[in-house]
């Protein structure tokens, strides 16, 4: 069995959990969170520890899931953890991908360590789409939409601002851009033209609500390359409205191959994003444990991890039915 651990408790933390203990490759070791672990309880029983403790459980986790928010704490929790286990992480910041890769490649090199990152469906499978598409249609054009769903790092995102009490963001892809990729028309849209930001937050009776608004719709890597629109509303509309988490999308190319033309297109519907994200990392997870075991060293995403690597059946037979 594999020694795993989760540092974060939200929505994938928790589904991580619980895919862990339904499992019979995993042992799940504990759970790592910045709260008091003394009021903290799992419907599993599992147990909870100080994050600042996580560095006395080195030898004892042979993989360990990176569950927080990507707009401000993992970056900096992935790197302090490269040192010392074997991690995967959903960390889905596209902007800051190559120099987040970079750094946990030196870091997990150095300390004989193996981590795996951006392992969700964007980034994740999306990514390894989007590469095998543009590999195969050599000349084309490729465009990604997400939604229409709730996005977990953005809505993350803005529960982080100060008099934010619940909040939650909805991507919605604008249907005449999305006919237009699919008509292979897309080439010159932006990022404003594909999508619109939805945002519902229920804020604090003191606060600054037209701040709160400003600091959204200007959010670096978030929100200020698109059209977003916020709305304030009361907590009751909040929990009976918005308490699912469906999300989805589209990868599409459109291209040329000796004078004809070809559309290529993956799409996903998912009722539920973290449960979804959270069955794709722990896939990765234990995948991370099987290619370590085979000597596999440093930063790797899901452009580096050979497919075969998800499955325990015998190579030949995995291949006989897949293939």
């Amino acid at each position: 069995m594999i020694n795993f651990a989760i540092v974060g408790y939200g929505n994938l933390g928790r589904a991580c959990e619980k895919i862990a203990h339904d499992s019979k490759d995993f042992n799940l070791v504990g759970i790592f969170t910045r709260r008091d672990p003394a009021i903290m309880n799992s419907p599993f029983g599992t147990a909870f520890y100080n994050q600042s403790d996580i560095e006395k459980f080195k030898g004892k986790i042979d993989v360990l899931a990176l569950c927080t928010g990507s707009a401000n704490d993992l970056t900096d929790l992935g790197k302090r953890c490269a040192a010392n286990f074997n991690t995967v992480d959903s960390f889905d910041t596209h902007a800051k991908m190559r120099d987040y890769v970079t750094e946990m490649q030196q870091i997990a090199s150095a300390n004989g360590n193996l981590s795996f990152i951006g392992i969700g469906w964007d980034p994740g499978l999306f990514s390894l789409m989007r590469a095998m598409f543009q590999g195969v249609l050599k000349e084309g054009n490729t465009q990604t939409f997400w939604g229409k769903g709730v996005s977990q790092g953005h809505s993350e995102a803005i529960r982080k601002i100060k008099g934010v009490v619940k909040g939650i963001q909805y991507t919605v892809p604008k249907q005449e851009a999305l006919d237009k990729a699919r008509s292979g028309q897309g080439a010159n849209l932006t990022t404003r033209d594909k999508h619109l930001r939805e945002c519902f937050v229920v804020a604090a009776d003191d606060a600054d609500k037209a701040d709160i608004e400003r600091q959204i719709v200007t959010m670096p890597n978030y929100f200020d390359e698109y059209d977003t629109i916020v709305h304030f509303i009361t907590a009751e509309e909040f929990d009976r409205d918005h308490r699912s988490m469906p999300h989805g999308g589209f990868v599409l190319r459109s291209g040329e191959v000796n004078g004809q033309h070809h559309n290529l297109e993956f799409s996903l519907k998912l009722d539920s994003n973290p449960d979804f994200t959270a069955s794709v990392l722990m896939a990765y997870a234990k995948a991370n444990a099987k290619l370590y075991a085979a000597g596999e060293r440093g930063a790797k995403t899901i452009l580096d991890i050979p497919a075969i690597a998800l499955t325990d059946e015998d190579r030949i037979d995995y291949i006989a039915h897949t293939l």
